[in-house]
């Protein structure tokens, strides 16, 4: 019944979500054909306008979107004026969400592993340089971390290529580049959840009944430090699905994060409006994965 009520929710949620960002886009200053190569006239900057009814009020424009959108039509992106909403969305978010996929994996991979090994090892000088490599990650930004890679390993090595997204070998250098962040926010969670469920009643009991350290933290202090691990994963994997602009960039990567960003600038509002409410609905269903996941791993936690 709770995942019913918040499914429920979720529609009036998506319909405030996009009425923000049609409204946000509208009131900045601007149009849509501001940046055409050559500078149009007024005749044909109005017949623009009424051809994607822009000369129309906010409220009435929204309403018409509201219609299309409710027979599954995101519209005509106002850029890109051969394809609609739903073919880019069709054809970059198969690359975003694997790119997001891997990155993911590879963040769960580093991360869940060196918090575990650091906070068996709490006080020690294994302890010191895995909680320093885990905050190092976090500080640098993608944007540094992607050249270097590609110096070390496509340009001064020569063992993987460059950039774009062809074969096997190009999923590699992107998603490490993409999840080296996530995976040293995933240790430092996992560290400090390791740290207070060894410190819990039912651990101590446990500890007090003869079980062997090495079980005890792998049978039982470890469904309840993997919690904050969990939580923080619905949002960030929604954030990867959706792809990383600068990572996309970097190595020329055909997903929808250029497509979000170059809307924004290009005041593309169909196509914003869409990306606003693909990102919103990924968020909403991650957590609800979260929420299912919290009933599996943990027995005292219910929903009503």
């Amino acid at each position: 019944m709770y995942f019913v009520r918040r499914l429920i929710f979720a529609v009036p949620l998506l319909l405030i979500i996009s009425a923000l960002a049609f409204s946000l886009m509208h009131l900045a200053p601007g149009g849509p054909f501001d940046s055409e190569r050559a500078p149009a006239s007024p005749e044909i900057e109005r017949n623009l306008r009424a051809k994607y009814h822009l000369d129309e009020p906010i409220w009435k424009q929204y309403l018409e979107y509201l219609h299309d959108l409710a027979r599954g039509d995101f519209g005509v992106s106002l850029k890109y004026r051969d394809h609609t909403v739903s073919d880019i969305i069709e054809q970059g978010l198969p690359v975003s969400a694997t790119l997001g996929t891997l990155a993911f994996g590879f963040a769960m991979g580093i991360g869940l592993p060196l918090g575990f090994f650091t906070a068996a090892r709490r006080g020690r000088w294994e302890d010191f340089a895995g909680s320093f490599l885990a905050i190092l990650v976090v500080c640098i930004p993608g944007f540094v971390i992607a050249p270097v890679l590609i110096l070390l390993f496509a340009i001064k090595c020569r063992l993987l290529p460059v950039g774009l997204w062809e074969t096997p070998w190009h999923m590699i250098l992107p998603p490490i580049a993409l999840g080296l962040f996530f995976a040293g926010k995933i240790a430092r969670l996992m560290r400090e959840g390791m740290l207070d469920a060894v410190q819990s009643e039912f651990v101590t009991a446990a500890r007090a009944k003869g079980i062997s350290e090495n079980r005890l933290l792998l049978k039982h202090a470890v469904r309840i430090a993997i919690l904050p691990v969990i939580s923080y994963s619905g949002p960030m994997l929604a954030d990867l699905l959706t792809g990383s602009f600068v990572i996309e960039n970097i190595f020329q990567i055909p997903g929808i994060g250029v497509f979000f960003v170059n809307s924004s600038l290009n005041l593309d509002y169909p196509l914003l409006v869409g990306l606003s409410l693909l990102y919103a609905l990924l968020l909403i269903g991650m957590n609800l994965a979260v929420d299912f996941a919290y009933t599996m791993l943990d027995p005292r936690v219910r929903y009503e």
